[in-house]
């Protein structure tokens, strides 16, 4: 169908395919052409079966709609090479997907031209994925993880079945910000409207998500960005074990070794550090502290209960260590 369109009605199906909605005026000033011009143009579009529809009202304008058949979409070299990579990595963390990235893969390189597909071809050459054990978790569901993403690019709020850590399910209706993924968890950032405040909901707890065709203006976040915001909240979040010391190391230095969220550490000067780490799980307490120095006269304090833990980790890393001396000097007596 696209080869039957001149070049400025390729240009303005792009833009379509883009976002949610353009003003008349905004695509007129895009295709330096006039607003009859652009009228004209969408009636066109229409007649070859593209479902543009036409919305009032102050955030009226067009918008490319869903139709029985999705229109071909229109894609640059680097969007084409984006994509094609992103399929071959099948978006590691989203459930299921495996399958139709295969099939979707299948399609996108059957029509790419032979400079693209080598492009493509040698990315994924050259690079290889390596799943780590942390990196295991729960994942998020690709269809829910899509009605997220479109309430938040439109500012449009969304309802929702969640269930809480503890269990407990109940109905969520929020004006979604971003979604933001914390290896391997996705979370949704937005703003809870019935508790009137911004909350951090888990993609993998979420079902059911259901936008409502109710848009909003968007609410400022009080953070820099969506990022910010869950770091923030998950370095504030309540665990079982905590552990509080001073470093005798600079602040950037101890994020680095610890690989702890920014809010964690607090620089004191510029030769020390405070560092305040928590975990339900005491072992990953033991493997942060791995990689920084704690001195006697270091001040320590934090949950008792993890004392014996990590007393036994010590013991476990000096057999370790004496069994390698052991080795080592059998070694050199062999020789």
């Amino acid at each position: 169908m696209t080869q039957d369109l001149p070049a400025r009605m390729l240009r303005l199906l792009s833009l379509l395919q883009t976002r949610r909605t353009w003003s008349g005026t905004e695509l007129a000033e895009r295709l330096d052409v006039t607003l009859r011009t652009i009228r004209r143009d969408i009636d066109r579009l229409r007649a070859l079966g593209y479902p543009v529809e036409g919305t009032t009202g102050q955030a009226g304008g067009y918008r490319l709609a869903a139709g029985a058949a999705m229109p071909p979409l229109l894609l640059d070299d680097e969007e084409a090479v984006a994509i094609a990579v992103a399929l071959r990595t099948a978006a590691a963390g989203v459930a299921g997907i495996e399958e139709t990235a295969v099939r979707a893969l299948a399609k996108l390189e059957q029509v790419l031209p032979v400079r693209l597909r080598h492009q493509v071809a040698a990315i994924q050459a050259t690079t290889a994925p390596l799943p780590l054990p942390w990196s295991t978790g729960p994942t998020a569901d690709p269809s829910t993880l899509a009605t997220l993403a479109a309430a938040c690019r439109d500012h449009e709020i969304v309802a929702f079945t969640y269930r809480t850590g503890g269990g407990a399910l109940g109905q969520r209706r929020v004006e979604p910000h971003a979604l933001v993924a914390a290896d391997p968890v996705w979370y949704l950032v937005a703003y809870d409207i019935e508790h009137e405040q911004w909350r951090l909901f888990r993609v993998d707890r979420i079902t059911d998500p259901a936008p409502t065709g109710h848009r909003v203006t968007p609410r400022e976040l009080p953070a820099p960005d969506a990022a910010a915001y869950v770091a923030e909240r998950l370095a504030g979040a309540p665990a079982r074990y905590t552990f509080h010391a001073t470093v005798p190391a600079d602040a950037d230095t101890v994020r680095a070794r610890t690989y702890s969220l920014p809010g964690r550490v607090r620089a004191l000067d510029a030769h020390s550090s405070a560092i305040d780490l928590t975990a339900n799980n005491p072992r990953h307490i033991a493997q942060q502290l791995l990689g920084i120095d704690l001195g006697p006269d270091d001040t320590v304090h934090g949950t008792p209960e993890l004392a014996p833990y990590l007393e036994r980790s010590g013991r476990r890393l000096l057999r370790a260590a004496r069994a390698l001396t052991r080795h080592d000097e059998n070694s050199t007596e062999d020789c």
